[in-house]
């Protein structure tokens, strides 16, 4: 059985990006890295921050789980949902290519990404 803090392999147009999900705490918040195998110190992460209007994990969602409210619930444990989320990210230019950690609100990915999953009929 997998690790749940193990990172995962995606493969995007011949890349493959190692990535994983976790939940932090004190300030409540989900946390989606992404890095690439052959750049293994240039990290993205995207940061959920719980507040108004926007929900991470926690009941009755499930690990990995953000929305918002009237908006639709994205489960960052799912390959796609993150290949969206790195394709969004690549399109704003902020993929890291240096050594060190780039930290950015995954909120307004979020935004694009679920405006195209409700375009796409997804539930």
């Amino acid at each position: 059985m997998r690790r749940e803090s193990a990172p995962r392999r995606l493969t995007v147009d011949g890349t493959v990006w190692l990535w994983n999900v976790r939940h932090r705490h004190p300030d409540c918040r989900t946390v989606l890295s992404l890095r690439r195998t052959e750049h293994p110190h240039a990290q993205l992460r995207l940061v959920f921050r719980d507040g108004p209007g926007r929900i991470v994990a926690g009941y009755p969602f499930g690990l990995g789980d953000v929305a918002s409210t009237g908006g639709a619930i994205l489960n960052l444990n799912k390959p796609g949902v993150v290949r969206r989320f790195l394709e969004e990210a690549a399109t704003r230019g902020l993929l890291p290519t240096v050594h060190g950690i780039r930290e950015e609100n995954a909120w307004p990915l979020y935004d694009t990404v679920a405006d195209r999953e409700a375009g796409a009929g997804a539930p």
